[in-house]
């Protein structure tokens, strides 16, 4: 699982099959100081988070394709929650 900050959404007019109908947000990941930390990623979402949300991604194989409901599904990160309040 990984922390990280939602920071736009992506559509795209080509894509696999199994994801018509997903929604994807693009998504910062935070280290444990909640700093950004490598590259930005694209997650699937169903939980409809926003820009400036702190979301968790998990990027279990096995769960992407039970998430999204597809055996043969590229998908790799999707979102299971939205943070609604971090610890300082």
């Amino acid at each position: 699982m990984q922390l990280a900050t939602v920071i736009g959404h992506a559509t795209a007019t080509i894509k696999h099959p199994s994801f018509h109908g997903w929604r994807f947000v693009l998504v910062q990941p935070l280290n444990a100081k909640r700093q950004p930390e490598a590259d930005p990623l694209i997650a699937v979402d169903k939980l409809g988070s926003g820009p400036g949300q702190t979301v968790l991604l998990n990027s279990d194989g096995i769960g992407a394709r039970e998430y999204i409901g597809d055996p043969k599904t590229p998908g790799r990160w999707f979102v299971i929650g939205i943070v609604d309040e971090l610890d300082e």
